[in-house]
């Protein structure tokens, strides 16, 4: 199964706030969905001071990016995990992952983040296998203002 690199964003809001929160969502990611191999969700949340509009200041969101980018290589390079999702906003940035295997994935999250001083990041999991908070996520692609990027 090959893994593309594209992606939509569309906007949301926070629900107890009505905040705005970006959301990037990847697409073209079917096989991986139907193999039926990737049953559990991961949740990793870095909560942030945000900005007036509840967005990080520019030295956090670059040093997002950097972990963003870390954990996404080590994820899937034996896909391990499928990266699918990243919600920004509201004071913090949730990605979400799609694993085969739990204890695998928190080896390889704390090797591809052990040369970054430590993150503010808690990490939430569940059993998902029918993939439904990407399929939430995915309905937010509806609205008018989203683009596909890659």
């Amino acid at each position: 199964m090959k893994l593309g690199d594209v992606w939509f964003s569309a906007i949301t809001e926070a629900e107890e706030n009505d905040r705005m929160i970006i959301v990037s969502g990847r697409t073209e990611i079917e096989p991986f969905i139907e193999s039926g191999k990737f049953k559990e969700r991961v949740e990793i949340t870095w909560r942030y001071e945000g900005d007036s509009k509840g967005m990080p200041d520019e030295t956090t969101g670059k040093l997002m990016e950097e972990a963003q980018t870390a954990l996404k290589r080590a994820m899937e390079k034996d896909k391990l995990a499928i990266f699918t999702g990243i919600y920004t906003g509201d004071g913090e940035r949730t990605w979400v992952f799609y694993t085969r295997n739990i204890p695998a994935f928190g080896r390889t999250l704390n090797e591809a983040l052990a040369p970054f001083e430590t993150l503010p990041l808690s990490i939430y999991t569940e059993k998902d296998p029918e993939w439904n908070e990407y399929k939430e996520m995915c309905e937010l692609r509806g609205q008018d203002n989203d683009e596909e990027f890659e």
